[in-house]
């Protein structure tokens, strides 16, 4: 089955991050998290190191252009298939990155891909 990772998740349910691990789950879409803080949102662990994701198809992102830097050549070593730059966190330098590694770049928002079935 093909996994999500959640990149930027929150405890804070109001936050978009949130309703997509919630909408994922609600999909049946294998997911996981990764967060600043350690909890669980409908059972996903948040996990807050790198290092323990792996076998990940998507990461759908919530983290700003400006904290992405960071996070660069760990996300190309989880080496998803395909990213995809939700509302606020399109990046043109990073859509060329990804892409010039073989991985799909999708400038969408996770939540309409799965209520229209485009996910």
């Amino acid at each position: 089955m093909k996994t999500t990772l959640v990149f930027g998740a929150s405890l804070k349910t109001n936050r978009y991050s949130n309703l997509a691990v919630n909408r994922l789950v609600d999909h049946n879409i294998k997911t996981e998290a990764f967060g600043l803080r350690k909890g669980k949102i409908r059972g996903i662990q948040i996990k807050t190191n790198l290092s323990e994701i792996q076998n990940i198809h998507t990461i759908t992102l919530y983290i700003g252009p400006a904290r992405q830097p960071e996070y660069i050549d760990k996300i190309l070593q989880i080496n998803p298939k395909r990213v995809i730059f939700n509302p606020g966190t399109e990046n043109p330098e990073f859509y060329k990155i990804l892409e010039s590694k073989g991985i799909e770049v999708v400038v969408a928002c996770t939540l309409v891909l799965l209520a229209t079935g485009q996910y």
